[in-house]
């Protein structure tokens, strides 16, 4: 697990770009987190790296948006209003998952039973300042255990002890 810590929206917004730049077709990332603890602020931040233009907004009553990005396309969505895991099928999750474009899940530990076990968990939280983030990075198979060295590299700026 990689620890980071962030002191605004902005470098919260920096630190996903930095790791969308890891980021290849196929790739799931579920984020999990409070409600305001960050995870539209890090789906901003990770589409702008896959080359996004215009608003990410959270999908939350649409349940999910598709971005084309210069380097990616990005499937963002948020389950939070979903009741059952069977809904994860209805919004056509694994075919979104075989496409080349990465899926970014906001509230995505709810689902996380439902998907591949292979994906990338950043959980964050609240820290101690109004703006600070703590973000807790997980990977979860092989596809991301694979890029440790790089997630370590990429996230040093951030990295806690």
């Amino acid at each position: 697990m990689i620890s980071a810590r962030t002191r605004s929206v902005a470098e919260t917004q920096e630190l996903a770009g930095a790791l969308a730049e890891l980021a290849r077709p196929g790739d799931l990332l579920l984020l999990a987190g409070d409600l305001g603890a960050g995870k539209t602020a890090f789906a901003q931040g990770f589409g702008r790296g896959l080359g996004v233009e215009g608003l990410i907004t959270s999908p939350t009553f649409t349940l999910a948006r598709e971005y084309d990005g210069t380097r990616l396309r990005l499937h963002h969505l948020d389950v939070y209003r979903l009741e059952t895991m069977a809904e994860v099928f209805d919004v056509g999750l694994p075919e979104l998952l075989d496409e080349d474009a990465v899926v970014l899940v906001e509230w995505g530990d709810a689902i996380a039973p439902a998907v591949p076990a292979d994906f990338l968990e950043i959980r964050l939280s609240l820290g101690d300042a109004d703006d600070e983030r703590l973000l807790e990075l997980r990977s979860v198979g092989p596809s991301w255990a694979g890029r440790t060295r790089a997630l370590h590299t990429v996230l040093e700026p951030w990295t806690t002890a």
